[in-house]
């Protein structure tokens, strides 16, 4: 499993950039078929509340999956998408099994 993060509008630290690989590679344990994924960190206008957003970008046999969550921090937003992505996989490795 290939994993990318791109910080935008920022310099992401080595413990953010960290943290962010350990989350998605527990994806693999929900999906064992993730050949790539991509995670996106912004800041959005920094002197406002809730203004970091993740976005995760899935490759998978099956489609690519997209998540995206605007919080607080990083690493929240990081834990609600690895959240979000671990049900609409479950979801479809379900559908597959199904055929």
């Amino acid at each position: 499993m290939e994993i990318k993060i791109q910080a935008l509008h920022f310099d992401a630290t080595e413990k953010l950039q960290e943290f962010a690989t350990k989350k998605v590679e527990k994806l693999a344990k929900s999906y064992e078929d993730i050949q790539k994924v991509e995670v996106q960190l912004k800041v959005i206008k920094p002197q406002t509340a809730m203004n970091k957003t993740a976005s995760l970008s899935v490759v998978a046999p099956g489609g690519t999956q997209f998540v995206e969550k605007t919080c607080d921090t990083f690493e929240e937003a990081i834990d609600l998408c690895v959240d979000a992505l671990k049900v609409k996989m479950t979801k479809i490795k379900e559908k597959s099994r199904n055929y």
